[in-house]
């Protein structure tokens, strides 16, 4: 079976198609800018890369650009439409109307629609996406895979917000959290690198990229997540704040006279380490202008590594105990100043690094010594491949 796997932004279109008989990446490919003059993608097939410049105006155009690549004479990794069985769509929310991966239908595309309020940026592009499918391949099953679903396993005592309950009837607030499937993939493949069943342990799991979120997994299910009613939530992110008091937003607003929208602005695409570093969104960037002796570069850094440290010691709290951390997502993957940083402060747990395993990047390794009382793993994600597997099974 083959599933072409499908992530739509508002303005973008990554892909790939996916041989689930060995799991292969037959292609794979990224458009940007669609709708603008200057929209191109950058499709990898055959162990080559292309770069197709093109007018994109919009997801519909830019799914069958997408299909001349696939059925390319020259470098082309299908030569019929009929070879994709599949297709899974990554959904950004699925509210509390769906707890796992879903044949998509009528009904569901529907459902997708009553959750805009609550994704209005990423659901529409998710259900442009579906459109664009539907129109260049008619009749292929399709599969939604929700980046909440994962998390409704969290009970209510962790979702519900202390505010008036009515909010959470009416409008739905409460704790959602998002990359599940990321945090599904890597809490599933840990298990099978300890050779335990994951019903069996206790994981927290740490997605740390541009966006970051961390999870605690146990009995096999999602009990918490740092994310909430939106990926605002949580760690301090590349430019997004994490948590906050929220008198801040309010306190702000009336001293600079700010509408909603501008506020959401500063919260989303000014704060976070960029807000403290005045550097960048990129760690990279930071990390050099720490070495540099920028101070505020370094005061991004610590306070991350300072509320990732919190939330994992929260979670071994909260679950009574921890077995296994992981790393995933670009930081967590390749940063090792970042992983000694935070495995250093937790000691308390007898968490003990091995410094030259550490001493890796974007490798499937463990770093824990064998007299570490947790066992500590890069797990790089694969977000996809989840995806295309969830996808397979509900075809099959």
């Amino acid at each position: 079976m083959k599933v072409l796997v499908v992530n739509c932004g508002s303005s973008s279109l990554k892909y790939q198609l996916i041989d689930m008989e060995n799991e292969e990446v037959l292609a794979k490919g990224y458009i940007e800018k669609i709708g603008l003059a200057d929209s191109f993608l950058t499709h990898t097939a055959k162990g080559e890369k292309y770069k197709i410049e093109k007018n994109i105006p919009n997801h519909e155009e830019g799914m069958k650009v997408v299909i001349e690549q696939l059925l390319n004479k020259d470098y082309g990794v299908i030569k019929d439409l009929k070879e994709i069985d599949a297709v899974g769509h990554r959904v950004v929310h699925g509210g509390e109307k769906f707890s796992g991966s879903v044949v998509i239908t009528d009904a569901v595309v529907n459902a997708i629609e009553e959750c805009i309020p609550l994704a209005p940026l990423h659901n529409p592009a998710g259900i442009t996406g579906i459109e664009a499918c539907k129109k260049a391949l008619p009749g292929v099953p399709m599969v939604g895979v929700f980046d909440t679903a994962f998390h409704q396993t969290i009970p209510e005592k962790a979702y519900i917000y202390p505010i008036p309950y009515k909010y959470y009837e009416e409008y739905k607030i409460r704790k959602y959290g998002f990359h599940g499937t990321s945090h599904k993939f890597v809490s599933k493949r840990v298990a099978e690198l300890v050779g335990k069943p994951l019903e069996d342990l206790k994981v927290i799991t740490c997605h740390l990229g541009q966006g970051a979120s961390l999870c605690a997994v146990k009995d096999g299910k999602s009990v918490d997540t740092t994310m909430g009613l939106t990926p605002l939530a949580g760690v301090p992110m590349g430019s997004r704040s994490g948590d906050i008091d929220p008198s801040i937003v309010t306190f702000i607003m009336k001293k600079e006279n700010l509408t909603p929208d501008q506020m959401d602005k500063i919260l989303n695409k000014e704060s976070g380490k960029l807000g403290i570093s005045g550097v960048s969104v990129d760690d990279r960037d930071i990390e050099a202008a720490a070495k540099e002796g920028n101070k505020r570069a370094q005061l991004a850094l610590d306070s991350f590594v300072y509320q990732v440290v919190g939330n994992i010691g929260k979670y071994a709290a909260q679950m009574n105990g921890v077995d296994v951390i992981t790393f995933a997502g670009g930081i967590g993957e390749n940063s090792k100043e970042v992983r000694k940083q935070i495995c250093e402060s937790l000691s308390f747990l007898g968490v003990e690094i091995d410094n030259e395993k550490n001493n890796t990047r974007g490798e499937e390794i463990e770093i824990s010594t064998p007299n570490s009382k947790v066992k500590v793993y890069i797990v790089p994600t694969n977000e996809e491949l989840m995806i295309a597997r969830e996808t397979q099974e509900l075809v099959k």
